[in-house]
């Protein structure tokens, strides 16, 4: 199948990838809340360059995620490797050829039952023997034998067919450890022994020539292209990575033995989603460092045979190495749970992390629970954190909501009520819209459904199939809208003529009800997503004024914080067991609750907690915050949050969405957490702390074991310019702090000790990126002086 190369000279096929893409970046951020990339500079601008990306989770839409977030980065087009039977779907097929997508033929896509049953013969693992077979016709050298799900959907190679009941494959079923072998005779035993059955059902996989495929992939990357592959094979909803197929490694080794001036470069790409399938969640698009081709192995790979398989086996190990810097794996789900369970217990309280810091958490969390996961510390930490995740279900409280579940129940009566009253007006403004989409929700969710079960009949590897739902979800959105708004177009007019409205009103009638009708859509699904978070925060409430509740909630607020001192201690002991260079470069909580963003602050906008205005308080982008307060601020002023609990003094809002932060805040963020946390810079004589650190690390400890969320002491940072206004007797930061330059990596803790307190921002920046960028030269230098000096030898 022919497929059209994007080149840079190619415009019209450029306009038509631009084109698609941005049809399908408006629906995914139309399924999805909130898309973050994070590592976006990673992205090689120029050059060819094979993104790698998993898990794949989220079946098509995962490939317009990648390709929207490098082309929104780093305008970059990747053409995506899709199975060849993706391809001949009408809708798939169609946007996959817009995209310039390569198919692949699958040999598993093109299997087909084989005659009669097979078994295996008792003296020789790899002679396979028929039962009613006809091997002569349906076998051949190359073809592939596949066993039933019952032993796990196993594969061996055909190197000769000897009768219609005999063929011998290259090597055992499963692999040459026997393992499999074994399983396969045990299953033909226990057939033999109840069924009366000789022998398992098998399919026959024809033999599929890449060569065209292949093709195609060099010809993109020698034009210095970008393609992207899903190197796990297929889509899949397990919490850990599938084993790599090893096209990636040939692609990129056979493009660089076929051109010795290409320099392919390999970008490891983590796809983290919070619940991929259902609506409005959030996905995190994580970009990692770019992997460079070892030229000995481009070497070997010319030598083909073993020394082929050498090569492209050590190539992807690498890739492996380098997409787990990229993917939350764990190895199931309970445990996935209980390490979010403890991420969120590890945050201090009030604070607000972004979903690249969530994301990096979790995978520094799983990294050390499955390195010390047999230790009786952590094993009964695990069973704490379980028992504390169960009471909070028995309570139908979240996590975030515990620390405030303080009764006072005049204050929360009123609050209730007033929520209560607030859903109904979301309600009513979402109505119609719920109503006039109603068949395309209700149709999306029984097709699929049923394509869920579907797919997870046909997969071996699938838990729940979860990775097909969104995608069907979309798709059949997508084709039943226009139908159906054309529909309510016709009803419209046929009801306009009826009434006897004036022939220019019959005309512009259908136009209107087509373009009111995605605008009637889009209200109800902010509305109704402001509904949704007023229920979620009425059980709490209601919980709060049970008689008797506030026993279980004190018990509640004990174990939460018992637990976070012990999560603590135990990331502090195991920590630098873990990681030589942990207390450097450990990864700190956020310094403010909710990070600013640009504007004017008004009756629209409200003053964030960092002196910034906070686009989460936009009445249209959050109304119940928004109300929240400003009509039940109980606190000194309505400015500094919502306290509806008795004896809170909290500046959180009543409800914490994740922000808007920049990208450039999401991936260098840590650098101002580090300068707070300098204990040099502690107790500085006459200096303000910035309220954006009045939260960092330091104080982080202190406010775990105190059990306050009362202000620290100040700590105070040269390298933070934040300015009070006159008469500002509090101290209150009425400024949004400005944005600084950026670090470059490695950058030492003791390094940023050293500097000159008085020296301006900008000015230490630009000495410290000097001297990293001096020293990098300098090893450099040393390192190619040590392989000349080698080479002399």
């Amino acid at each position: 199948m022919s497929t059209t190369t994007l080149t840079a000279d190619s415009t019209e096929t450029a306009l038509v990838y631009d084109t698609t893409l941005f049809f399908w970046r408006a629906i995914v951020n139309i399924f999805f809340r909130e898309i973050r990339p994070r590592g976006a500079y990673n992205i090689p601008k120029e050059g060819p360059v094979i993104f790698v990306a998993a898990p794949h989770h989220n079946q098509f839409l995962d490939p317009v995620l990648v390709a929207s977030e490098a082309f929104r980065e780093a305008h970059r087009r990747p053409a995506f490797l899709i199975a060849a039977k993706s391809m001949k779907r009408a809708a798939v097929g169609t946007f996959a050829r817009l995209m310039s997508s390569i198919p692949v033929a699958r040999a598993a896509d093109e299997a087909k039952p084989g005659t009669g049953r097979i078994g295996l013969s008792a003296d020789d693992p790899c002679l396979v023997v028929g039962y009613g077979t006809r091997f002569t016709a349906e076998l051949a050298p190359k073809k592939q034998i596949m066993l039933s799900k019952a032993v796990g959907n196993t594969l061996a190679e055909v190197i000769e067919v000897i009768s219609d009941t005999e063929a011998r494959v290259k090597k055992e079923f499963g692999g040459e450890s026997g393992k499999t072998t074994a399983k396969i005779r045990e299953v033909l035993q226990q057939q033999k022994e109840s069924n009366n059955l000789d022998g398992l059902d098998f399919k026959v996989l024809p033999y599929v020539d890449q060569g065209e495929m292949y093709g195609h992939v060099y010809r993109r990357l020698k034009e210095g292209g970008s393609i992207c592959i899903f190197p796990e094979g297929g889509s899949h909803d397990r919490t850990d990575l599938l084993p790599l197929k090893a096209g990636v490694a040939i692609m990129a080794l056979g493009a660089m033995a076929a051109d010795p001036s290409l320099r392919v470069r390999i970008v490891p790409v983590g796809l983290s989603y919070f619940h991929a399938h259902k609506f409005r969640s959030r996905a995190v698009v994580e970009f990692g460092s770019p992997l460079d081709v070892p030229l000995e192995l481009v070497e070997k790979f010319k030598e083909g045979g073993s020394g082929k398989r050498e090569a492209s086996g050590k190539l992807l190990d690498i890739v492996y190495d380098g997409l787990k810097t990229v993917t939350v794996r764990a190895p199931d789900y309970d445990t996935l749970m209980v390490i979010q369970a403890a991420r969120r217990l590890y945050k201090a309280p009030g604070l607000h992390l972004t979903l690249g810091q969530v994301v990096e958490l979790n995978k520094r969390f799983i990294e050390g629970y499955i390195h010390f996961k047999d230790e009786p510390r952590i094993q009964e930490l695990k069973a704490e954190v379980i028992r504390y995740n169960r009471l909070l279900r028995d309570l139908g409280l979240k996590d975030h909501q515990v620390p405030v579940a303080t009764r006072a129940t005049w204050k929360t009566l009123g609050l209730l009520t007033y929520r209560v009253g607030l859903l109904a007006v979301w309600a009513a403004f979402a109505l119609p819209g719920v109503i006039v989409n109603g068949p395309i929700f209700i149709l999306a969710k029984v097709v699929s459904q049923k394509k869920q079960k579907e797919a997870l009949a046909a997969s071996t590897v699938k838990v729940a199939a979860r990775d097909v739902l969104a995608t069907w979800k979309v798709l059949i959105s997508l084709g039943i809208a226009p139908f159906l708004y054309g529909f309510y177009a016709l009803a419209a007019t046929i009801l306009a003529a009826k009434c006897g409205a004036p022939l220019k009103w019959k005309i512009w009638t259908p136009f209107l009800v087509m373009i009111a009708m995605p605008i009637i859509g889009f209200s109800a699904l902010k509305f109704g997503e402001a509904g949704m978070d007023v229920l979620k925060s009425l059980r709490p409430l209601v919980v709060a004024l049970l008689p008797g509740q506030q026993r279980q909630l004190d018990n509640l607020k004990s174990m939460r914080q018992r637990l976070a001192n012990e999560i603590s201690d135990v990331v502090n002991e195991f920590g630098p067991k873990l990681y030589e260079d942990f207390d450097e470069f450990r990864l700190l909580p956020p310094t403010s609750s909710v990070p600013p963003s640009s504007g004017t602050p008004g009756l629209w906008r409200r003053k964030s907690g960092v002196g910034g205005v906070d686009a989460q308080g936009h009445l249209l982008v959050h109304p119940m915050t928004w109300l929240d307060e400003r009509l039940f601020g109980w606190s000194r002023s309505a400015k500094r949050g919502t306290s509806v609990w008795g004896g809170t003094k909290s500046t959180d809002a009543s409800r914490l969405p994740s922000p808007n932060a920049s990208d450039d805040e999401e991936d260098h963020g840590d650098y101002d957490e580090v300068v707070g946390y300098l204990g040099v810079y502690e107790n500085s004589p006459g200096r303000k702390r910035a309220k954006s650190l009045q939260n960092s690390y330091a104080d982080l400890q202190q406010l775990k074991k105190s059990g306050s969320q009362q202000h620290l002491n100040p700590i105070g940072s040269p390298l933070l310019q934040v300015n009070t206004l006159p008469g500002d007797s509090n101290g209150q930061l009425l400024h949004r702090r400005e944005r600084k330059g950026s670090l470059t990596d490695d950058v030492k803790v003791r390094r940023l000790a050293e500097l000159d307190r008085q020296e301006p921002f900008k000015e230490a920046t630009l000495d410290i990126n000097r001297e990293n960028s001096f020293r990098r030269k300098q090893s450099k230098n040393s390192e190619n002086h040590i392989q000349d000096l080698k080479k002399d030898e």
